[in-house]
C-alpha cells in the first residue's frame, strides 16, 4: 500500500509541476524543516487528495487557483497557475476563473492574480494570450 502511494504521489507531482516554468514546489521548503512531514504532507495532498478521479486535475487545479486568488497568495498561485497549464486547463478558462473571483474577493485580488497568470504566461512563452 505504502508503495502504491508513493508511486501514485510522484506520478501526480510530475504531471503538475514537471514542466512549465522552473519554481521550487514547496515541499523542498517542507523537507528542510521536517523531512518525514514534509513526505506525509506530498503523500496526503498529491499522492492521495489530487490524485482522486471525482475531479480531474485540470478541475482541481482552478479550485485551487481560485482560492489562492481568493486568498491573495501570489507565490502559491504561480505554482498552480503553472500547474493548470501543465494538465491542459483552458488558458482563456484560467483568466476567466481570476475575474469570477472579483465578486468574493474584490478587484486587487484579481490585478494582482492577473499579474502573476501574465508572468507565468510569459515564463512559458504563451503570452499574448491568442
Amino acid at each position: 500500500m505504502e508503495e502504491a502511494i508513493k508511486e501514485r504521489t510522484q506520478k501526480t507531482a510530475t504531471k503538475l509541476f514537471g514542466a512549465g516554468i522552473k519554481m521550487d514546489p514547496p515541499y523542498l521548503l517542507w523537507r528542510e524543516f521536517d523531512k518525514d512531514l514534509a513526505n506525509d504532507f506530498s503523500r496526503f495532498i498529491t499522492g492521495n487528495l489530487y490524485s482522486r478521479t471525482v475531479l480531474t486535475l485540470a478541475e482541481r487545479q482552478m479550485v485551487a487557483c481560485a482560492m489562492l486568488v481568493a486568498l491573495r497568495a501570489t507565490a502559491e498561485l504561480k505554482l498552480h497557475l503553472n500547474a493548470a497549464l501543465n494538465v491542459d486547463c483552458d488558458k482563456k478558462k484560467l483568466a476567466e476563473t481570476i475575474f469570477q473571483a472579483a465578486t468574493y474577493a474584490g478587484m486587487p485580488a484579481v490585478n494582482e492574480a492577473l499579474a502573476v497568470y501574465k508572468e507565468v504566461l510569459q515564463g512559458r512563452g504563451e503570452w499574448p494570450l491568442e
